[in-house]
């Protein structure tokens, strides 16, 4: 497994290009590796060069929050790949730019889904669900890795002041990744990874 980092977007969000090296050959019968991009917040020349010659599978987000999909329709196009969601959060990509409006970004075409995570066909890959900072948000698991999008950051937590949001809820959620082995590898959606281990024993606001 493969993972690279892609810092992208107003608001500096993380987007996590992952490789799983046990992709099925090409119809050209040149093998390729399968590959996943977890959230899209910008449209990313040097994403879709690190994505050429993958079999790039899905764009996966994590929750709706407009800087984490602002690329979703650009990209979708340049990787060839689906892009899925939990049901509970595509009324925030409907209303995007409700959202952007309020940061006094500019308006965007509505960024447009093939699915919902629940129809996710790739048996590396475990959606966890994880509510409490949007209604739908959702962790991936892809072995010994986690990516939390706004659920879980280094020593901190998503907000839970913005519609959908619920600290009791988002508590139960983190609870249930607390569960998780210590030495799980914590990808968050801004800012540096850390551990199951070191958020148990360091962060404060839980």
């Amino acid at each position: 497994m493969k993972i690279k980092t892609f810092v992208e977007g107003p608001v500096e969000a993380n987007n996590y290009l992952v490789i799983n090296g046990g992709g099925a050959g090409r119809e050209d019968g040149v093998r390729a590796d399968e590959a996943v991009l977890i959230d899209c917040s910008s449209c990313s020349q040097e994403i879709i060069d690190a994505g050429a010659g993958l079999d790039v599978k899905y764009i996966l987000l994590t929750h709706g929050h407009f800087d984490h999909v602002l690329g979703v329709n650009e990209m979708k196009k340049a990787l060839g790949a689906k892009v899925l969601i939990h049901k509970n959060d595509a009324e925030w990509l409907d209303n995007i730019n409700v959202a952007l409006g309020m940061y006094g970004q500019p308006k965007v075409e509505i960024p447009q889904i093939d699915g919902f995570v629940d129809e996710l066909d790739l048996d590396w890959i475990e959606v966890i669900e994880t509510p409490g900072h949007t209604r739908g948000g959702v962790c991936y698991k892809i072995g010994d890795d986690l990516f939390t999008g706004d659920t879980l950051f280094y020593e901190t937590v998503g907000r839970t002041d913005l519609p959908g949001g619920d600290f009791k809820v988002l508590k139960k959620s983190i609870d249930k990744l607390f569960a998780l082995p210590n030495d799980t590898k914590v990808y968050p959606g801004h800012g540096a990874p850390t551990t199951i281990r070191h958020e148990k024993e360091h962060n404060e606001i839980l």
